[in-house]
């Protein structure tokens, strides 16, 4: 937090490699082979204001969206994006699902 907040200096980049919008919800998504770490941030936006950061590190996220369907099928969750870690960064990551 201090890293982002200009607190403290360092000479690791944030630089996004893709940006992706999904309602109020944007994902940027990064990684530093140098020092194999990967990230995406999730901001939550409203009226223009980020209100909600969520980071995660070397870790791959899928995003999902929640909807009903009909009788049949009442739940359906597809997935909408997913991270595209370079093999570069070279490490087993954890999956985790993000819902929206």
């Amino acid at each position: 937090m201090r890293l982002l907040t200009g607190e403290q200096e360092s000479s690791f980049q944030f630089v996004p490699h893709s940006i992706a919008a999904f309602g109020s919800v944007v994902l940027a998504e990064g990684f530093d082979v140098r020092r194999s770490i990967a990230w995406v941030h999730a901001w939550t936006v409203n009226d223009g204001v980020i209100t909600q950061v969520r980071e995660y590190f070397n870790t791959s996220l899928t995003v999902t969206r929640i909807g009903k369907t009909g009788a049949i099928s009442p739940l359906h969750c597809p997935s909408i994006w997913e991270s595209s870690l370079p093999d570069r960064v070279g490490k087993s990551v954890p999956g985790l699902v993000l819902a929206i």
